[in-house]
């Protein structure tokens, strides 16, 4: 207090530096919400774009993803310094990038134009992997996520369902496909539907397992599960068939393993119970002929052509076993190694292990393993107690969803689609996150006795004393 004749001025030299620094905080943390809810808004986005296949959807997909990452350059200028949270599989993941750009410095590429595109859209999914891994910190936005991609998954799985009885062939009932498909949901290959639907089908169900919510929401998250599961035996994609039985079982051995009781094995028969009623109600005798075979009327490859395109991959590995054709140079190289006649254009490999093995060959295969030992070892010593902490329910929840898609893989090319690929690698990076931070708990208040208050000699002086 400054005391002038009869005046008395407070003048509080810190108001203005801290409404500042409350002012950037405040900023701070709206951008942390903008990312972490744009990253995944756009991972919401790619399925509805018919997988996010086309130009226009790729570069709408790596310009908003660009435009994230200078938002989060922004976020640390408020910050006023750089904190980057470390995920063991960056280091596989920028190691893979090495390998692709030196395809492209050493034109070991037999086609540059289509490895840069590729190496594009890698590149995006990088950025968003390193966002999330940035921005989703904490159990309650978890929590939040876990609520949207289960909603969100349960209304795809209905409007799949309502297109399935009243389908014109055509996507969104207006667009008809350039070069046909077998439409299911807004994919034109009924297999990449399925292989969305086995990265997402875990959230609901894992949760409806766990003690994280009430009854009701544990039953909704049942019965939104069982929905989207039984869509993926309704599109006829037997590969995603494949897929969720592998889910289901590496889930009941989990629960066997570690001797849960009797609340969550009726969990497990209710959801069954409705998937079987699901599909006995709307399915009927069209699912056991779709499950025998695939129906005439849809373009679609056999398990003969599979064969042939597998050996001729393999005689296109073996010619360069190191490094690989290029990354997205399978299409371009193929017709030289083809060995039958098809109507077919063979655009992919029909397997990604096959594939990654043609385009980046021995080193870029190894680098995929090096990934994925790091991802299960991560993702593993988070799941002990799933039921009761966050952390733990969605490391499970993950690593079920990614268990799929990797056996799907083994027939099918879902990780050629952006939309499919970047919720993959973005599962990828939670599941081998570190755990998220606990809310601080509340501490009891204890009344003690006030210690006794020692006065500095400023402090003992009369306030008088201190005016001048």
């Amino acid at each position: 207090m400054i005391q002038l004749g009869c005046f008395d001025l407070d003048v509080n030299f810190m108001s203005a530096p801290s409404t500042a620094v409350l002012h950037r905080r405040e900023q701070s943390a709206q951008a942390a919400r903008i990312l972490l809810y744009g990253v995944f808004g756009l991972l919401l986005f790619g399925p509805l774009a018919f997988g996010a296949v086309e130009p226009w959807s790729i570069f709408l997909l790596e310009a908003a993803t660009a435009a994230l990452f200078l938002l989060w350059i922004g976020k640390q200028v408020l910050d006023g310094e750089v904190k980057i949270r470390w995920n063991p599989l960056f280091l596989p993941m920028a190691a893979f990038g090495l390998l692709i750009l030196g395809q492209l410095v050493f034109r070991i590429t037999a086609y540059p134009h289509d490895t840069v595109a590729l190496a594009l859209q890698y590149f995006c999914y990088g950025m968003l992997c390193f966002l999330v891994g940035q921005t989703l910190l904490r159990g309650s936005q978890a929590r939040s996520l876990a609520l949207i991609f289960s909603l969100y998954g349960a209304a795809l799985a209905g409007f799949a369902l309502l297109q399935g009885i009243s389908s014109n062939g055509r996507l969104y009932w207006v667009r008809l496909p350039r070069m046909g498909g077998w439409i299911y949901g807004p994919y034109v290959n009924h297999n990449h539907y399925a292989g969305l639907m086995e990265m997402l089908v875990p959230i609901p169900l894992v949760l409806s397992l766990t003690r994280l919510a009430s009854s009701k929401a544990r039953a909704a998250a049942a019965t939104a599960a069982a929905v989207m599961v039984g869509t993926i035996f309704l599109s006829g994609s037997r590969g995603g068939m494949l897929a969720i039985v592998a889910e289901l079982v590496i889930l009941a051995v989990l629960l066997i393993k570690q001797k849960r009781g009797l609340r969550t094995a009726i969990g497990i028969g209710v959801f069954m119970t409705l998937v079987i009623g699901i599909l006995a109600w709307i399915g009927g005798g069209e699912l056991s002929r779709r499950i025998a075979t695939v129906s005439p009327e849809h373009s679609e490859i056999t398990s003969d052509l599979r064969a042939n395109i597998n050996r001729d991959g393999l005689r296109m590995f073996l010619k360069r076993p190191v490094l690989g054709w290029g990354l997205g140079a399978f299409p371009v190289v193929y017709p030289q190694f083809r060995t039958f006649y098809t109507n077919f254009f063979v655009n992919e490999a029909h397997n990604d292990y096959l594939q990654l093995l043609i385009e980046m060959g021995m080193l870029g295969f190894g680098t995929m393993l090096w990934f994925l030992i790091i991802l299960y070892r991560r993702a593993i010593k988070k799941i002990g107690k799933w039921e009761a902490e966050m952390s733990g329910a969605v490391a499970l929840a993950c690593l079920l969803g990614l268990s799929g898609i990797l056996v799907h893989s083994a027939v099918d090319f879902n990780l050629q689609i952006p939309a499919n690929a970047a919720l993959f690698y973005v599962l990828c990076t939670v599941a081998a996150s570190d755990s998220f931070a606990q809310p601080a708990r509340k501490r009891r208040a204890v009344r003690t006795k006030p210690p006794e208050e020692v006065l500095t000699p400023e402090q003992a002086l009369p306030q008088s004393a201190t005016n001048f």
